[in-house]
C-alpha cells in the first residue's frame, strides 16, 4: 500500500506522570510506553504520522501528550481531555489546551465513567456545545452498548459538532449483539455530523484476522463511506495481541479492498479533514 497514511487512534502513556488506574496490574500494558517505541512501530509499518489519543481523564495526561508533539515532528495532533460535566472549567481549559497548535480534538473516558447517561447530561451537553463553537470534534471510546445508544441523539441536539465513533464503537462478537450493534451505528451514521474510526476491532480471547474484522469494516463502509472513516492503529493496545503489525496486516488488507480514492480518505483525507491534521513529519 503506497498511500500516505495517518494513524489517527495512537496512544503513548508514562507511569510516572499518570496514574492509568485502568490498566491491569501486572498485565502487557501496565508499563510506559514512549514515543521511541511508537516511532518503531509506525515506521515498521510505513505510516508516516500518527494523532496521540487521551488514556487518562487528567490535565497532566492531556500535558504529557502536547509535550511529546512538541518534541515529536511525526504526531500531527493531540485528542486531549476536558472536565466536560463542568462548562466553566472546561471552558478554561480549552483555553488552555487551544493555545498549542497541536490540540485537536477532546476525549472523556465514558465507559469508565459511572453515569450510565453521561453524554446526556446537560452540563455535558453544554461543554460539547462549546466543542461545536471551537470547531474541535469530540471522540467517544468503547461506546458498545452503554453510550452508542446515546450518540445518535447527541449528533442530532448538536449537528454543528463533528462526534467521532472510536473503535466503531467496540462490535460485539455474538451475532444478536451485533445485529443490536449494526441497527444502532445506523442510527448514528445517519447524521452526517458524525465519523467512525477502523480501530480497535480486536475481540476478547479471539484473534484479530480479516476475517473476524471484515463484517464491522464492511458495515462501516456501507454506513459512513469512506469520506467519514479513518484508520487508527490503537497502539499500545494490540500489544497483547500480536502489535501494531497485526493490527495493521488485518486492516490495510480491508482498506485495500477499497478503491484507490476511497483508500486515501480512510487513510489520510478523512483525517485531515476532521482533526486538521498538518503534513507534519521526522
Amino acid at each position: 500500500m503506497t498511500e500516505r497514511v495517518v494513524d489517527t487512534h495512537l496512544h503513548l502513556w508514562d507511569l510516572t506522570v499518570g496514574g492509568y488506574a485502568w490498566l491491569p496490574p501486572g498485565s502487557p500494558l501496565h508499563r510506559t510506553f514512549t514515543a521511541g517505541q511508537a516511532r518503531r512501530e509506525l515506521d515498521a509499518a510505513g505510516i508516516a504520522t500518527a494523532v496521540l489519543v487521551q488514556a487518562e481523564d487528567s490535565e497532566a495526561d492531556t500535558e504529557f501528550m502536547l509535550a511529546q508533539a512538541d518534541a515529536h515532528d511525526w504526531i500531527a495532533g493531540v485528542v486531549g481531555w476536558v472536565r466536560l460535566d463542568d462548562p466553566d472549567t472546561a471552558r478554561r481549559q480549552l483555553d488552555r489546551w487551544q493555545r498549542h497548535p497541536a490540540f485537536r480534538g477532546v476525549r472523556h473516558l465514558v465507559h469508565d465513567d459511572p453515569r450510565a447517561d453521561f453524554l446526556d447530561l446537560p452540563a455535558v451537553r453544554r461543554s460539547l456545545a462549546l466543542l461545536a463553537e471551537r470547531g474541535l470534534p469530540f471522540d467517544v471510546p468503547d461506546a458498545w452498548p452503554r453510550h452508542l445508544r446515546q450518540v445518535a441523539g447527541l449528533a442530532a441536539a448538536l449537528p454543528e459538532l463533528t462526534i467521532v465513533v472510536d473503535h466503531l464503537g467496540k462490535p460485539p462478537a455474538d451475532p444478536a449483539e451485533f445485529r443490536d450493534w449494526l441497527t444502532t451505528l445506523r442510527a448514528v451514521a445517519a447524521h452526517p455530523n458524525t465519523v467512525a474510526k477502523l480501530s480497535g476491532l480486536q475481540r476478547p480471547g479471539e484473534p484479530l484476522t480479516v476475517g473476524s474484522a471484515r463484517p464491522a469494516v464492511e458495515a462501516a463502509v456501507e454506513l459512513f463511506g469512506p469520506d467519514r472513516l479513518m484508520y487508527g492503529g490503537d497502539w499500545p493496545m494490540t500489544v497483547p495481541h500480536g502489535g501494531y503489525g497485526r493490527a495493521w496486516e488485518v486492516l490495510s488488507a480491508l482498506i485495500g479492498e477499497l478503491p484507490a480514492p476511497d483508500r486515501a480518505r480512510v487513510l489520510s483525507g478523512t483525517a485531515s479533514a476532521v482533526y486538521g491534521a498538518p503534513e507534519r513529519v521526522r
